[in-house]
């Protein structure tokens, strides 16, 4: 879907964001953009360097 998008495709899209949303925020769009994709950077990271842990059902317990 991407891989046909052109410099004139690009330049309509921005012209569009342009008109929704100003260019007073656009500013402060992409700083939130580039905040949240730190963040899922950063969480992805953090998941992948935790072990996984086994929990035994509670089940499988001794019942007294």
């Amino acid at each position: 879907m991407l891989a046909n998008l052109t410099g004139w495709h690009a330049l309509i899209i921005l012209a569009i964001v342009l008109l929704v949303f100003g260019a007073s925020k656009l500013p402060a769009l992409a700083k939130s953009v580039g905040q949240s994709m730190r963040i899922l950077k950063d969480e992805v990271k953090d998941g992948a360097e935790a072990p996984a842990t086994q929990t035994t059902p509670v089940s499988d317990y001794p019942v007294t």
